[in-house]
């Protein structure tokens, strides 16, 4: 009983798949269509086959008229005689004024159709048979003196293949309803087979497995694309909580002690033995780290926006090279007090879809980067050049310093991430994580490289080469 309980669910199933409905809807149009135009091929079919018999009995008309107008009456009376005696399916039957049978194969029919140019459908008895009467399309001729000629052809036949034709549609739609049905169930069957995995894989990841993926078939159809679209939506989600993950364990090791470190200067500035500037001092420490604290938690914000593609909706035109110079300018003091210079290549029209504040973050961190850490070697020039190449936008930072080593340069873009030589200096090694982050939001790529000596900073930016186009055509 439950076996059966459980077939006839699976059936109702099937029969309440959206394929199978489509199925049936497509069956019942095609159906349609098919009746359509076997009734047409039928009508068109009875047509020809009245146009045939029309034609034939015209030239019975006209020989028959012939031999009236040359021999009378009694050459006619012959030649319908002959033309009796010879086999087919034309009709003969010449009366006079009277209704006296003159000559001809058919008894008078019940009704007699009236004279004109006209084909009538009527039926007939063939002289001497009993049989039941069949019908037959004539044509009555009305000769000088009060003589009928009836000539007609017998479409027995026609109704034949007409019933043909209709048996032909019945069976064809039988058929045709029977494989549609059919058909529409092995389609609903196959459909069902996959969203039922597909259902089956959802739910093991709604139960924590992030590792799941949706089946794939590789036949390109419509499931197919809704399941490679839906695992690189799994994909991109997997990489968040990843990231996500990883900024609070970074929190919660790299955070813990500046924390602690405050509480301590907390702790101190309302001991008793404590002056009154002595307060002042540990309190403006406590600011001091407090903005820190502050700044990096709008770091981690921003990067965590960017990432999810919430600042997306603020990108706009801009000319990435006037960004650089305004940055160049404003960093030209700071530079000078390190001892160090800019040496700038920054070419024309690199304009971009992006947001100005997020790029002028941007490079100000790469900036602020070369002076922190690129001023140790010979020379304490900073390379800065903004160039098209190809359809991209290269904005390039170099220093000449003590550079980043190849395995280093593979995860010092990570969140927290300091190296060895650089955890004496203030910072959060939250730079180039957001540099990067901005980068993947514009659809573009940061890349580090040897600069020989020093570190070669490179933020590619696709160019906005619409805009362009315009100006152009302005």
């Amino acid at each position: 009983m439950e076996i059966r309980e459980r077939r006839l669910g699976v059936i109702g199933k099937l029969f309440r798949t959206t394929a199978f409905k489509l199925s049936l809807a497509y069956l019942l149009l095609f159906s349609i269509g098919a009746g359509l135009v076997l009734t047409r091929v039928g009508a068109r079919v009875k047509e020809v086959l009245d146009e045939q018999i029309e034609q034939t009995v015209e030239g019975e008309i006209r020989a028959l008229s012939e031999q009236y107008a040359q021999g009378g009456l009694r050459d006619l009376t012959e030649a319908v005689e002959r033309r009796v005696r010879a086999p087919g399916g034309s009709l003969y039957l010449l009366t006079s004024a009277s209704g006296d049978i003159i000559a001809g194969n058919i008894e008078p029919p019940h009704f007699a159709p009236g004279g004109g140019d006209i084909l009538i459908e009527t039926l007939y008895r063939r002289r001497g048979e009993l049989e039941e009467a069949h019908p037959a399309l004539m044509r009555l001729f009305l000769i000088p003196g009060g003589f009928r000629l009836l000539i007609g052809h017998d479409i027995e036949d026609h109704q034949v293949l007409r019933d043909i034709l209709r048996r032909a549609l019945g069976v064809s739609l039988f058929w045709l309803v029977l494989v549609g049905v059919f058909g529409g169930l092995f389609v609903a069957h196959r459909m069902l087979e996959r969203v039922d995995i597909m259902s089956a894989s959802a739910r093991r990841i709604m139960a924590g497995d992030m590792n799941e993926r949706l089946a794939v078939s590789g036949s390109g159809d419509e499931l197919d694309r809704l399941a490679e679209n839906f695992n690189a939506m799994l994909e991109r989600i997997s990489v968040l909580m990843v990231g996500l993950k990883e900024v609070s364990d970074n929190i919660a090791h790299d955070l813990k002690t500046p924390l602690t470190r405050l509480r301590n200067r907390a702790e101190s500035a309302i001991g008793d033995n404590k002056d009154e500037r002595q307060k002042r001092e540990a309190l403006e420490k406590i600011i001091e780290e407090s903005d820190e604290l502050i700044a990096i938690f709008n770091a981690l914000l921003m990067i965590a926006r960017a990432e999810a593609g919430y600042l997306s909706d603020n990108l706009a035109a801009i000319e990435v090279g006037a960004i650089a110079r305004d940055i160049v300018e404003m960093y030209e003091p700071v530079a000078e007090e390190q001892g160090a210079h800019f040496s700038c290549n920054i070419g024309a029209e690199l304009i971009v879809k992006g947001s100005r504040e997020l790029l002028g973050q941007a490079i100000v961190n790469l900036i602020d980067n070369a002076l922190k850490y690129g001023m140790g070697g010979s020379s304490k020039t900073i390379d800065l050049s903004a160039t098209r190449v190809g359809e991209t936008i290269e904005i390039c930072i170099a220093d000449h310093g003590t550079g980043i080593s190849t395995l280093d340069r593979e995860r010092v873009t990570g969140r927290f991430v300091r190296l060895e030589n650089s955890r004496s200096r203030p910072g959060s090694g939250l730079g180039l994580s957001m540099v990067a982050a901005i980068a993947r939001l514009h659809h573009g790529e940061l890349r580090l490289a040897d600069n020989a000596p020093g570190l070669r900073v490179v933020l590619s930016l696709p160019l906005l080469l619409e805009k362009l186009s315009l100006e152009t055509r302005g």
